[in-house]
């Protein structure tokens, strides 16, 4: 079989793959604290190579590529731009850090900071998780006192009968020892593999009524989604004509038969 159908098939994967993952991106470009993802590709040994049958430097059609593979998926953690509510339950971070969430026992990581508190007092994600203080602790406010929010230190507050903050406990704010210890779980979360520590509230940066949008840039992943559409097709229509050059031979050798 050809060697260069080996190679058109390796291509049709890898950007199917990465069309996978632009697509994702781009249904997400609302999603709040929403970091993108990129395919991560690298050239293929020739399977002579791969299987130890040859070595490099021979001039053989072993020295021949053997293709692109795709290699893994690495998550882009810039901080996405900022967007004024004026809610004040709602808090961006500033710089390095994730809010730490928990339900049903896991914690979880996150930059969304669209946070609210259901009838019973407790503060929550938009998916339901339970904020987490720096002590690890759910944060609850009591429900029969006036509106909470949430300062750029992190304290949690609520105003009291005489106009007055009242604090009333602390938003957390950790960080990984590596963000490659983050392994994503769900659209905006982040399970960590190792252990997290306090960020101290010298080194907090918070901003009050704002919140981080998604770190997806609609033009750039559509442009990159019709270059990983241009080369798929490439890949596709080299397929078919070495199916069309193989159909040749075919007909031709049964014809001499």
């Amino acid at each position: 079989m050809p060697y260069g159908l080996y190679l058109a098939a390796d291509g049709v994967n890898v950007q199917s793959k990465r069309l996978e993952m632009l697509a994702n991106n781009l249904a997400n470009v609302d999603t709040v604290g929403f970091k993108r993802e990129m395919a991560m590709f690298q050239a293929r040994a020739s399977e002579a190579h791969a299987q130890g049958l040859d070595q490099r430097g021979t001039g053989t059609i072993n020295d021949l590529s053997g293709g692109v593979q795709f290699f893994e998926t690495v998550t882009d953690h810039s901080t996405g731009p900022l967007k004024h509510t004026g809610l004040t339950t709602d808090v961006a971070i500033l710089g390095d850090g994730f809010f730490q969430v928990q339900q049903d026992g896991e914690r979880y990581l996150t930059r969304a900071g669209n946070f609210s508190v259901d009838a019973r007092g407790r503060m929550l994600t938009q998916n339901g998780e339970q904020v987490l203080s720096s002590a690890g602790t759910p944060i609850s406010v009591n429900p029969e006192l006036g509106q909470p929010g949430i300062a750029e230190d992190g304290a949690v507050y609520q105003i009291l009968p005489d106009g007055s903050r009242g604090i009333v406990g602390e938003v957390g704010i950790v960080r990984p020892a590596s963000n490659g210890d983050l392994v994503k779980r769900g659209e905006n979360r982040f399970f960590p593999l190792g252990p997290v520590s306090v960020v101290p509230p010298p080194e907090r940066r918070l901003r009050s009524g704002y919140l981080e949008t998604s770190g997806v840039q609609a033009t750039t992943e559509m442009m990159h989604l019709i270059e990983a559409t241009r080369a798929m097709e490439m890949n596709v229509n080299m397929i078919r004509n070495h199916d069309q050059m193989l159909s040749g031979i075919t007909n031709r050798m049964l014809r001499q038969t």
